[in-house]
């Protein structure tokens, strides 16, 4: 088999094109094979796992000399196809995998661990965007034993989890560390070391539970004006409007299948993938007519199960989260509103404090937006300042002089 560069690389142009690819992202390709055919010279041209390494470590801007975000993205993609082709003879065109938890660690002990953990949260059944966020912080955390001269989980104490949650305000917000000691709590939970937890309590790390302002009801009817006269396509408007209308999450309206949709009904029925638990909604007529439109018309034809699919090939299910909040703010730019950057919890959030408004019990909201207790709901209380008023005790006279 050819292994040169040039070889391979028609290989990939032709696989992409095969699969539909637009035409602007196979000459994006073009041009990384152009410098990677450039750096494969000095071995005669010939492609070798070592050289895409190499290639990709090459992350710097020639003409800036400073990090390239384009550069690393571009000349990774091209590394793993062509890594793919050497590998098993066949271009991989599908899309990498997300969650990624970069460096592995070193020690043979700590890599048995992430994977016995990987495995763990699996049977569980837990969503795969859980399992990368736990497994994110599992693997940084064993990292940082490692840079810290540890490499035996026995040897890992108390303080080592203190060190790593300070080495992680170097990159978390003081009001994001709460998430990430919440993330972290399961890797140790699972490795059954309570001395371990109870350093992590020592943390106290608090929850803070931002007022997310509501949308003015101008800028909700803009929205679903845009979406109703077809500003924006059928599938983006269904997004928007399934979370604007219903509050459904962004892992929900991402994992949402064909088979879940009951159209003569008018209804959708999952199981959450945060709680697994199982919810009925019905469905505006709006967002039936926009769901309809979407799969008559516009669904690129693939075997996924998932409604929602990338516009771009391969035409597989949206990667994750932060796909439905770039087509949210995508409608809302297009509907003519400005200065709003919102995402699915925000349009989830507003979607439960009107119910709120308009006097619908906590239990029946609790019930729409499918949380698992029914505290829960109690966070949208803050936006109902009327009703927070009427709890607050007038002021004596004596005190007003």
């Amino acid at each position: 088999m050819d292994m040169t560069v040039t070889a391979i690389g028609n290989a990939v142009v032709a696989a992409l094109e095969d699969a539909g690819y637009m035409h602007s992202t196979i000459g994006q390709v073009r041009k990384s094979i152009k410098w990677l055919g450039v750096l494969a010279q000095k071995q005669d041209g010939i492609y070798t796992i070592g050289l895409g390494a190499e290639f990709a470590s090459m992350t710097t801007s020639p003409r800036t000399g400073r990090y390239s975000t384009q550069r690393h993205n571009d000349y990774n993609r091209l590394v793993w196809l062509f890594d793919s082709f050497v590998l098993t003879g066949i271009v991989d065109v599908s899309t990498r995998p997300s969650g990624q938890q970069g460096k592995q660690p070193d020690s043979a002990e700590f890599t048995r661990l992430l994977e016995s953990f990987s495995q763990d949260m699996e049977q569980r059944g837990l969503a795969r965007s859980t399992r990368s966020g736990f497994g994110l912080l599992a693997c940084e955390y064993l990292n940082f034993l490692e840079a810290s001269g540890i490499s035996s989980w026995d040897d890992a104490d108390g303080a080592s989890v203190l060190g790593f949650l300070q080495s992680l305000r170097n990159r978390w917000a003081d009001t994001s560390l709460w998430s990430a000691v919440a993330s972290f709590r399961p890797f140790l939970k699972f490795t059954a070391r309570t001395d371990l937890l109870d350093a992590l309590v020592l943390a106290r790390a608090k929850r803070h539970h931002k007022i997310i302002p509501l949308l003015d009801s101008g800028v909700e009817r803009q929205i679903v004006d845009a979406c109703q006269v077809g500003l924006v396509s059928a599938r983006d408007a269904a997004i928007v409007l399934l979370s604007l209308l219903t509050g459904l999450r962004a892992c929900d309206i991402r994992g949402l299948q064909l088979a879940d949709i009951d159209w003569r009904g008018g209804t959708i029925g999952i199981v959450q993938q945060k709680t697994r638990n199982p919810l009925t909604l019905p469905l505006p007529p709006l967002v039936v007519a926009k769901l309809a439109r979407y799969v008559l018309d516009e669904r690129p034809l693939s075997d996924a199960k998932e409604v929602f699919l990338r516009l771009k090939a391969p035409h597989v299910a949206l990667a994750d989260h932060a796909s439905i909040y770039v087509i949210i703010n995508k409608v809302f730019s297009a509907s003519g509103v400005e200065d709003v950057n919102v995402g699915s919890r925000a349009l989830r959030y507003n979607a439960a404090s009107k119910l709120l408004q308009a006097g619908t019990a906590l239990p029946t909201i609790s019930a729409i937006l499918g949380h698992a207790h029914s505290d829960s709901t109690n966070v949208y209380l803050n936006a109902d300042t009327q009703r927070l008023r009427a709890c607050v005790f007038p002021m004596p006279e004596e005190a007003r002089r």
